[in-house]
């Protein structure tokens, strides 16, 4: 292993320059001097991130559930992008949604484990979310407590569905129970919260950098340069890595930016948002992988889309929109097509949970030393069911998930919150309940199923 030559370098080193800000991933010269960085204790070399990744309108149940339980277990049609990684997932079947009431409710209660919403669409009530308690502690070690991000903007304020605010089915993070978190949808203003001193999402700031033409690394290319000669061979490459991959994003943002027309008198018509729904998701998820690396949050949010999402897959041969075709009446030929957009949106996670396992952290991966949920409020969508969730856990976390080698949990009518607050112990920050939560799950044992 190299050794650093010079002194240690801290977390937070940041490279400045004309207006923008670089932060680093983490180095060797960062590791305490009495630990090596292969092989150092959990507390001093792992640094633990939690991702939710949710699926909108259901699943189609019949190509979700595995069959067997244990570790005997066959992944489902929906499942099967995702075998690369069954050394580290666990599914879990059986539990309940805690509040349904359409989609409001599958979104709503997802992470707050809240059993109702507002009296009317004026007014906001849930529950605070797991991701924003788990921010709380956490999130003080980093420049970002959490981020929160979509690939829909937040719909024309008003009521929705059950007559209550379309912000239900546009957030799954809520603050307090009376603050939900926007998510936000277009991939330079996550860039610039990330990478600008600003962080400014405005119009001007946009076309201000449009005209200023100068990039991140290019801004602070003579500072990377000298830290570069100063680290060792290692931390070289990782340095190289990283600075190859924040020039990919910002390459992919300018593109998507000179194919619209920055004139446009609509504030509402954002800049850097790519037409196409795979591009733009792999864009979200690159920047919250970015994040990580550079330790800028440890808790983030992602909807695939929003509740009711209406968007149509004419790619994976669904010209149906997602809403309507998931009230499918148990029809097999609609639940078959539903289950398309359901293995897509599997097959572009596991793409993102394999550049997780490809990018170094510490004594091992991203992947490693992240604990991600994947999966929605609703399982059978067409009757707005509760019962039996879509849900999986991926990653390492840290070293605090035995997936003993890929799982399936079976468990009867357990609420879904009761996984929530798992979690939070799995994290070190351990809570009374979450919503409506009746205690915890041991999901590192057989025995319960």
């Amino acid at each position: 292993m190299d050794v650093f030559a010079g002194k240690a370098l801290s977390r937070r080193t940041v490279l400045r320059g004309m207006g923008t800000a670089l932060s680093l991933p983490f180095l060797q010269a960062m590791a305490p001097a009495r630990f090596s960085l292969h092989g150092q204790s959990s507390a001093a070399g792992r640094v633990h991130r939690f991702q939710t990744v949710y699926a909108p309108n259901g699943m189609a149940m019949e190509f979700w559930s595995p069959t067997g339980v244990g570790r005997d277990f066959e992944l489902s049609p929906i499942l099967a992008p995702m075998a690369p990684f069954r050394d580290q997932m666990t599914v879990i079947s059986g539990l309940n949604a805690t509040w349904v009431n359409a989609h409001n409710g599958a979104s709503g209660a997802f992470l707050t484990g809240c059993t109702h919403g507002a009296p009317n669409y004026t007014e906001f009530l849930a529950d605070t979310s797991m991701d924003q308690l788990l921010a709380r502690q956490i999130g003080r070690e980093t420049q970002i407590e959490s981020m929160q991000l979509s690939t829909d903007p937040l719909p024309v304020a008003g009521g929705c569905t059950g007559g209550l605010s379309c912000i239900y089915q546009s957030t799954i993070s809520w603050r307090t129970p009376t603050q939900p978190l926007v998510a936000e949808h277009n991939p330079r203003a996550v860039f610039e919260m990330l990478f600008g001193d600003s962080g400014s999402t405005s119009r001007a700031a946009r076309e201000a950098r449009l005209v200023q033409k100068k990039s991140i690394l290019d801004s602070v290319v003579d500072k990377l340069g000298t830290l570069k000669r100063e680290v060792g061979a290692e931390d070289q490459i990782r340095l190289d890595q990283y600075s190859e991959a924040v020039r990919a994003v910002e390459r992919r943002i300018e593109v998507a930016e000179e194919q619209l027309d920055i004139d446009l008198p609509s504030f509402e018509q954002p800049s850097g948002i790519p037409a196409d729904y795979e591009d733009h998701l792999e864009l979200l998820l690159d920047m919250q992988l970015l994040a990580f690396q550079a330790d800028l949050t440890r808790v983030t949010t992602m909807m695939l889309a929003r509740e009711i999402s209406a968007r149509t897959y004419p790619q994976v041969g669904v010209p149906e929109s997602h809403h309507p075709l998931s009230h499918h009446n148990n029809r097999a030929d609609l639940i078959a097509h539903m289950s398309k957009i359901n293995v897509y949106h599997a097959q572009l996670f596991a793409n993102y949970v394999g550049k997780l396992r490809a990018t170094p952290d510490g004594d091992g991966t991203l992947l490693d030393n992240m604990t991600i949920l994947y999966g929605s409020g609703i399982s059978n969508s067409s009757q707005h069911a509760g019962v039996n969730l879509p849900v999986v856990l991926v990653g390492g976390g840290a070293g605090t998930l035995n997936h003993r080698g890929g799982q399936h949990l079976q468990y009867d009518g357990v609420p879904m919150p009761n996984l929530l607050t798992t979690v939070m112990d799995k994290f070190g920050v351990p809570v009374d309940r979450i919503g409506a939560s009746t205690g915890k799950l041991n999901i590192d044992t057989l025995s319960e199923i």
